[in-house]
């Protein structure tokens, strides 16, 4: 997640069309890759839930030297293993147009490439001879935010049209077609982006996409050219994500309140989602009306949440599901409790927000895709109570139940989910220190969060065991009976970050090893080794509180002995996030962001750009001498399974 700071040359309001619709063969095709996927990349939807001291005897090899903290303008691996970039910001879907270094690709060109400031993604692999393939599939990723002095020439000066077209145009989703090719004798295995793909398009903050959910009508979701309320153009902040079992996308809108002009005396309603007067930096709303909210004050109501893409489907209109609830959402980690409903684990991540937990009406069966649709449109929204005594409820978010009823100022459902944190405020939620992403551990299902850091906090409670919290900390919970659909958990801290040499340090329970802050990305192997990845700001580490640690980095985690190792360090300035890995463990696909970032998150061109020239430092083959976000592939150079 980015903690943001207080564009196409037409004005054609359709998704880009990179190929044309899929034939019913491939559609065909299609349905059966998903069915790979499903057995395949997500194996805690099929393996059995187990307790949690099954899952410490498992005890997956972590097989790398850890590596130290550093300072350097580069992406730094352990021994033995080889880094490649695959897909940087700029880089085009299709064979044109390429990428300018001086960023002068005008907007109508930025809808044909990389987005800026990569985040979350997924690989989903091809189906070959009947198994999913480790060397060809589809990426799906984030784009979360844009850096206006860095994606013009000249920067925000004389703000236009066509700069705010281009900056619409790099926020959204890319998806893409890749493979690993095999190199001339001698040569290291590459991944390439294949060109021309029948999947490949962007999804940008322009593109048509359809409403569900009980909110989907609702007359706050109506605007002057929605009537309806169904139909929204776009989709922003996308920060982490999620893959559902039948092999579709799930994009995250995170902080969309940034995108709007607010009124000079907001209402409660847009305050509590931090839509403040004169915005927070972007200026679309002096070039579409959909962002000023005294134009158009519904516009922001349609944001905020969970979007559904089905990859395989270029022609396909992405969903965003109301049910699931409007906040910030930092991701959607899927799984699917014992009688095989759906359940979506997600976190809000600004200080003091909640953890939330939907649970599917219906249950998802592998052998009937008809209805699938409705699985995120049809359940119910609760959110987490977390008691001193290491327990914890899910309080239910549902009208006419816990005080939600129009005595409290919700006339229906609708209106609960479009003001799903007012909600949660009302029920008694406990207030977190930021949560972001969320894993499931694939054979225990114990349930991981990270909790980034609070400086606001200053007084601490069981779940947030620190007022004034820099570096923050991992909580795990333990659904009751293993199921996950449960109204009950158990719970504990996992890791309260740090460092060592802090007051706490000896409370950081049973966690030795490597020392981190600010922990952002979590993601758990088909093996349970967890990856953590760190997102401290330049503000935190300018002040000391994050000097020990270096540049963000990334880590791996033996969550039963605890032990965790050093595995990755990015090039200054930047966030390592996004995380996933092919089938067979051999390729893992990391996300570099904004690396070279200032302090307050926006570059000048008129002053020195940026601290990194990364990746074209440190990448011969890149060009272009401004920083960009990229997708980096890595591999073990004797071919083995990454990490172990």
């Amino acid at each position: 997640m980015k903690d943001l700071p207080p564009a196409n040359d037409s004005d054609d309001r359709h998704p880009v069309q990179m190929v044309a619709p899929l034939t019913l063969q491939q559609v065909t095709r299609r349905r059966l890759l998903q069915t790979g996927l499903g057995s395949a990349a997500l194996p805690f939807f099929t393996l059995p839930l187990r307790s949690a001291l099954a899952a410490a005897a498992i005890r997956p090899a972590i097989g790398f030297k850890p590596i130290a903290a550093s300072r350097d303008d580069r992406l730094c691996v352990p021994e033995g293993y080889g880094v490649q970039v695959l897909f940087a910001w700029g880089e085009p879907l299709g064979a044109t147009p390429a990428f300018r270094g001086d960023a002068g690709n005008s907007a109508s060109e930025q809808a044909l490439q990389a987005g800026m400031h990569h985040d979350g993604m997924h690989f989903f692999p091809q189906l070959e001879e009947g198994k999913p393939s480790s060397t060809r599939g589809l990426l799906c990723v984030n784009h979360e935010y844009t850096d206006e002095g860095l994606l013009h020439p000249d920067g925000v000066a004389g703000w236009s049209y066509a700069k705010t077209l281009k900056s619409q145009n790099a926020h959204g989703v890319s998806v893409i077609e890749v493979e690993l090719r095999t190199g001339a004798s001698g040569e290291a295995p590459h991944w390439q982006l294949v060109r021309p793909s029948p999947y490949a398009r962007r999804i940008t903050a322009r593109t048509p996409m359809r409403i569900d959910g009980p909110a989907a009508g609702s007359a706050d979701l109506r605007t002057r050219d929605d009537w309806r309320g169904n139909i929204v153009f776009g989709t922003l902040a996308n920060c982490a994500m999620g893959v559902t079992p039948w092999g579709t996308y799930l994009t995250c809108e995170e902080h969309f309140s940034s995108y709007f002009n607010g009124l000079d005396q907001p209402t409660p309603a847009q305050k509590r989602y931090g839509i403040r007067s004169k915005g927070a930096g972007y200026r679309w709303h002096e070039h579409d009306s959909r962002f000023d909210v005294a134009s158009e004050p519904n516009e922001a109501n349609r944001f905020g949440w969970v979007v559904e893409i089905d990859p395989w489907n270029p022609a396909g209109v992405p969903v965003k599901h109301t049910a699931l609830g409007r906040f910030k959402h930092e991701g959607a980690m899927v799984t699917l409790a014992r009688d095989g409903r759906v359940v979506v684990y997600m976190g809000d991540d600004e200080p003091f927000e909640y953890l939330y937990k939907y649970v599917s009406r219906d249950p998802f069966d592998a052998g009937k895709p008809a209805g699938r649709e409705r699985l995120l449109e049809m359940g119910s929204l609760y959110v987490a109570r977390f008691e001193a005594a290491g327990r914890g409820r899910w309080l239910a978010l549902q009208h006419g139940q816990n005080g939600l009823d129009a005595g409290s100022g919700f006339a229906d459902q609708a209106a609960l989910l479009i003001r799903t944190r007012q909600a949660a405020d009302l029920v008694g939620a406990t207030r977190m220190d930021r949560p972001e992403w969320i894993a499931v551990h694939p054979q225990s299902g114990e349930v991981y969060c990270s909790l980034t850091n609070n400086r606001q906090r200053s007084v601490a409670d069981a779940a947030n065991p620190r007022a004034d919290n820099a570096f923050g900390h991992i909580i795990r919970w333990r659904e009751a009976a293993g199921d996950a659909a449960a109204d009950s958990f158990a719970w504990d801290v996992f890791a309260l970050c740090g460092d060592p040499r802090h007051a706490d340090a000896a409370r950081r329970g049973n966690i030795r090893g490597d020392a981190f802050g600010s922990p952002d990305g979590l993601w758990f192997d088909p093996d349970g080794r967890l990856w953590i990845q760190t997102d401290a700001s330049g503000n935190l580490i300018e002040r000391g509180d994050h000097e020990r640690f270096g540049n963000n980095q990334m880590l791996v985690a033996d969550v039963a002995s605890g032990e965790i190792r050093r595995f990755l360090t990015g090039p200054k300035g930047c966030e390592i996030t996004g995380i996933c890995a092919t089938p067979d463990g051999r390729n893992l696909f990391v996300n570099v962001q904004h690396p070279g970032e200032v302090p307050g998150g926006r570059s000048d061109p008129n002053r020195p750009l940026a601290a990194s020239g990364w990746p074209a430092s440190q990448f011969a083959e890149l060009t272009g001498g401004r920083p960009r976000s990229a997708t980096v592939v890595i591999r073990r150079l004797d071919g083995g399974i990454v990490g172990g």
